[in-house]
């Protein structure tokens, strides 16, 4: 089967929204103080300044391990990310909608106690079903999304066979990623969400061996504190039942 050289996944750097939904979780609100939607939520200052890190590590490494192309979300704090991180490097960027973040339907601008208060048949439904399946009305499941970013893996493994790639993401298609490259179980995929928060301007990333990606980093930010740049920890922005 074809295999990639080396893949790289970055999630995007802080955004407003990661801003607003940690005072909204902070506070106890019900909904998320969001300006914007979805698709078009920008990086705050720090978002910013940690992409433009991410820009620093990528040109000082070796040309030999220099990502040859790069594939990014279409959402606006994935594209921005991307935009400053690749910035003269001369990588070059396309986008693909695969990449987009998880889609959580009715769910969506609320925090966990949001839901909980709104939505109590929604809470006891993904108890219920767990969280790798269970889908929100009008949004996806974590298989939804699966399905979708093992066809985007499929075409890179095709059309960049032996290349280095470099995706710009959100924390879910992180997770995702490593579940699909790795051969996760459900099991194994949801005890990494437990213990992990995916940062933002993370490194996650694969090299190739014996015909076969195998993890070489996760969830990795020493990048970020070289280069100057204040790594956060955020939760998504829009919560889920818990």
């Amino acid at each position: 089967m074809a295999e990639l050289a080396a893949l790289w996944i970055v999630r995007h750097g802080e955004s407003t929204a990661n801003v607003a939904a940690g005072a909204a979780e902070a506070s106890g609100a019900e909904l998320i103080d969001l300006t914007h939607r979805d698709p078009d939520v920008p990086l705050s200052r720090t978002g910013e300044e940690q992409a433009r890190a991410t820009g620093r590590w990528l040109a000082g490494l070796p040309e030999a391990r220099r990502p040859d192309v790069a594939v990014v979300s279409p959402y606006l704090r994935a594209r921005r990310t991307a935009e400053l991180a690749l910035d003269r490097t001369g990588v070059p960027c396309t986008r693909d909608e695969r990449l987009r973040d998880r889609e959580l339907g009715i769910l969506d601008g609320l925090t966990g106690h949001g839901v909980r208060r709104r939505y109590p048949e929604e809470a006891a439904r993904r108890d219920r079903h767990g969280k790798f399946y269970y889908r929100p009305p009008g949004g996806e499941s974590w298989t939804d999304v699966a399905l979708r970013l093992r066809a985007l893996l499929g075409d890179l493994r095709r059309d960049h066979e032996g290349q280095r790639v470099l995706l710009f993401g959100h924390d879910a298609i992180v997770f995702l990623i490593r579940y699909l490259v790795e051969g996760l179980t459900e099991e194994e995929l949801m005890a990494l969400t437990r213990e992990h928060v995916i940062a933002n301007c993370s490194v996650t990333g694969w090299s190739a061996d014996d015909g076969r990606l195998r993890p070489d980093v996760f969830n990795d930010v020493r990048h970020l504190r070289r280069e100057g740049a204040r790594p956060t920890r955020e939760d998504e922005v829009h919560a889920e039942p818990v």
